[in-house]
Order: structure tokens, then C-alpha cells, then sequence
């Protein structure tokens, strides 16, 4: 299983990014996936799930980011709008498939004040 994630990098205060990660060797369509985030100093946290009923977004995030998958490519994206200082972590790929769970190697976003 593969979990390539990229997108990060160093944005303004209120600007926007989008974090790509492309999966295989895991049955796409029927996966939860997911973003984490980890803060230096900070446990990771869960961003935002997706499976194919709908997805989940941590409180700190909703309404400034965006889950969405494209089954067909085998992609999911984080649409991240409004960033703000706080969102600086490393941000982490997740997948879930038939009970296992894989991580995607990280990619950094910072977000300048």
C-alpha cells in the first residue's frame, strides 16, 4: 500500500492550498479516507474523513476545509481555505481498508502570520 501525499508548503494567513494523496494497492472506493495533522509539540489529530456516505471534519476546520475523493484517479484532496497560523503541522494521508490502516509519508504546510 501507497499513501503519496503532496500539496503542502508556505502560505499567508487567509490563503488557500489543496493537499493531494494518491493511494494504491488498497480498494479505493470502498476505504475511509482521511487527513491527520501533527503540530510540533502536539498529538496528531484527525482533520477530515471521507467515506462513501459522507465525511467528518475536526471542529477547528469546518467550514474553511474541504474533503473530497475521486474514486476513479484513486485520489483524495484537502481543499484548505482561511488558513490561519494555527493550521502549521505536518499533514498525514490516512487510509482505512478492511479493518488496516495505512499512513501516507507527510507533507508540511506552514501558514505565515
Amino acid at each position: 500500500v501507497q499513501l503519496q501525499a503532496s500539496g503542502g508548503g508556505l502560505v499567508q494567513a487567509g490563503g488557500s492550498l489543496r493537499l493531494s494523496c494518491a493511494a494504491s494497492g488498497i480498494i479505493f472506493s470502498v476505504s475511509t479516507m482521511a487527513w491527520y495533522r501533527q503540530a510540533p509539540g502536539k498529538q496528531r489529530e484527525l482533520v477530515a474523513a471521507i467515506t462513501g456516505g459522507g465525511s467528518t471534519y475536526a471542529d477547528s476546520v469546518k467550514a474553511r476545509f474541504t474533503i473530497f475523493r475521486d474514486n476513479a484517479k484513486n485520489m483524495v484532496y484537502l481543499r484548505m481555505n482561511s488558513l490561519k497560523p494555527e493550521d502549521t503541522a505536518v499533514y498525514y494521508c490516512n487510509a482505512g481498508s478492511y479493518g488496516l490502516r495505512y499512513w501516507g509519508q507527510g507533507t508540511q504546510v506552514t501558514v505565515s502570520s
